[in-house]
């Protein structure tokens, strides 16, 4: 990178963290760092909300979502404001008239302690794996396409995080994100239009668009049932439905954002205002990635991504074999690109009959230039047994790197960072929280004075702080980052979410039934996982995005059965 973009980087994050501890400095009590002082304004309570989930895997695993399978995954997000609707009723009314410190301790209330810890420990296992991944995903990436060691990326992350975080706790964490949000999407809307300021002369804006829907690109909707399709209509107004529902409204390191507002109104504008916001934001970072795919159709991509294994390739064994299939993907580019031109000569004079025979030989070529690219990646694994072929989450930093001018590079990588930054520090003061109120007050030690319990909290933080970054440095790279983040909570979040449905809705079910229900069915999603993952033959298949209803519904089924065959009704 030019020297002006190392300084954009640097500099946007050093403000970000220089503001954080400036503007929190002097927390005195347990409460003001728990639940910053009570007084955050609904906006700012919906920006905390969406830069909490929007972490540097949405920013660098989106674009490359769309650019290999469509914008189909933006209709995860359809059932959000249902989810949002539902929280506001039902959950929120509840947390602020017990005054909660936490999400879990309304279960104490409802049911007993063990239920509460179990509840707590589901959400410390979940977030503390998240959190490791949330750091380590775009470390791994950054680490590559800057020529850092990994080790250093995860810990000047985790370090700029926990200083911050630390410091001023809960406000620290509702006030640096107000500034990471607009870096976030400031810089995502300006690559977005110079990815199409980049296109051709002769292609305008319409041009694009029709070029992308004929490849399939365009592809948001789809109203197809199919329990082993991760997105589609369906499983975005169910699985996900019950996702959201357990992450917005159980999840501390989002309860603990809105139970800082003003006021129960204040929260619920701010889950109503993410609930809007959040489809038309993972929209644009979804389009731009269609757009990054575009773009290649008309400059030669690369037929891998991640240019610091394409480098090893080249001075490896099997090189003169890498660089015979670099050389077919480009003969195979050259033929597509004439295709492509007959493509938009057909569209800009609006030929039925030709468009569509353009589309079929382009979308042909296609199919090719992927079969030559997948053939790319088994050459590297046969050759790189331990470099991970996926290069997906590669994609729209590589088009940064090389396409976008100086200074927005930076701002590009600046985005990226502090999304991660956005997202680990959330995690991080959800987790000393719980760890603090459910475990440490509650079990360890019960009668600290405030400033003791404030300075445990903080301990926590930074103990779960420096748990993330170690636990992020021996991770492995999953199939996809985005992915990955979403089956870990769609492996853990559905139990503790049928807990609360139960405690809600289900007034005959006690303590015991819901406590063993809960174990019985995390131990039953367990098991469907690992058929899911080792049904070779296709005969058991459910998309893990289905966990989240399936799992939810069987905790709630299995406890009523229980409160009504147990001997004990307790």
């Amino acid at each position: 990178m030019n020297i002006i973009d190392w300084i954009v980087l640097f500099g946007t994050l050093i403000f970000i963290v220089g503001y954080g501890v400036w503007k929190t400095r002097g927390q005195k009590n347990i409460d003001s760092y728990l639940r910053g002082g009570n007084d955050t304004k609904w906006w700012t309570i919906g920006l905390s909300i969406m830069a909490t989930q929007a972490s540097a895997i949405t920013f660098l695993s989106t674009p490359g979502q769309a650019y290999t399978d469509g914008m189909r995954f933006i209709q995860f997000y359809f059932g959000l404001p249902l989810a949002m609707i539902i929280i506001s009723v039902f959950f929120l009314p509840i947390y602020y008239r017990l005054k909660v410190y936490t999400a879990y301790e309304y279960l104490e209330t409802r049911f007993d302690l063990k239920t509460r810890m179990l509840a707590a420990l589901i959400f410390l296992v979940q977030r503390g794996l998240a959190a490791g991944i949330t750091i380590y995903a775009p470390a791994i990436i950054l680490s590559s396409l800057l020529g850092w060691r990994l080790g250093y990326t995860t810990t000047i992350i985790g370090v700029l995080v926990i200083i911050y975080t630390v410091s001023g706790g809960t406000k620290a964490v509702t006030q640096t994100q107000k500034q990471q949000m607009a870096v976030m999407m400031g810089g995502m809307i300006t690559a977005g239009i110079l990815v199409i300021l980049s296109l051709p002369p002769n292609v305008g804006f319409a041009d694009a668009m029709h070029v992308a829907g004929k490849m399939g690109k365009l592809n948001v909707v789809n109203f197809e049932f199919d329990l082993s399709d991760r997105y589609n209509f369906w499983s975005g107004m169910t699985g996900a439905v019950f996702l959201f529902l357990s992450y917005f409204g159980t999840d501390q390191s989002q309860v603990q954002r809105y139970l800082s507002g003003k006021s129960l109104s204040e929260s619920r504008l701010g889950l109503m205002m993410n609930g809007l916001l959040k489809v038309p934001m993972q929209f644009i970072i979804l389009f731009i990635g269609a757009m990054v795919f575009v773009f290649y159709q008309f400059n030669q991509p690369p037929v891998f991504f991640n240019d610091t294994i394409k480098t090893e390739m080249r001075s490896s064994e099997n090189a003169s074999q890498f660089q015979n299939v670099e050389k077919e993907y480009e003969e195979v580019f050259e033929e597509k690109r004439k295709a492509l031109d007959e493509l938009v000569v057909a569209i800009q004079s609006d030929k039925e009959a030709a468009i569509d025979q353009s589309a079929e030989k382009l979308n042909s070529l296609q199919a090719k230039s992927d079969g030559v690219r997948n053939e790319a990646k088994e050459i590297i694994a046969s050759t790189l047994p331990d470099a991970e072929t996926n290069d997906k989450d590669y994609i729209f930093m590589n088009f940064v790197m090389n396409n976008l001018p100086i200074g927005i590079v930076g701002l590009l990588f600046a985005v990226i960072f502090s999304a991660a930054m956005s997202s680990t520090s959330s995690e991080l003061n959800a987790l000393g929280s719980t760890t603090t109120i459910d475990f440490y007050k509650r079990k360890v030690k019960q009668n600290l004075s405030d400033h003791q319990y404030l300075q445990s909290s903080k301990l926590f933080t930074l103990i779960w702080g420096i748990i993330a970054i170690i636990f992020a440095s021996y991770l492995s790279l999953f199939e996809n980052l985005i992915q990955a983040v979403n089956l870990i909570g769609s492996l853990f979040y559905p139990i503790v979410l049928g807990i609360f449905i139960v405690a809600f809705f289900v007034k005959s079910v006690k303590a015991n039934a819901v406590f063993t229900g809960a174990i019985i069915s995390q131990i039953i999603i367990g098991i469907v996982h690992y058929l899911n993952i080792n049904d070779a033959a296709g005969i058991f298949t459910m998309g893990f995005l289905w966990y989240n209803a399936f799992g939810c519904l069987l905790v709630v089924a299995i406890s009523y059965l229980l409160q009504h065959t147990l001997p004990t009704k307790k």
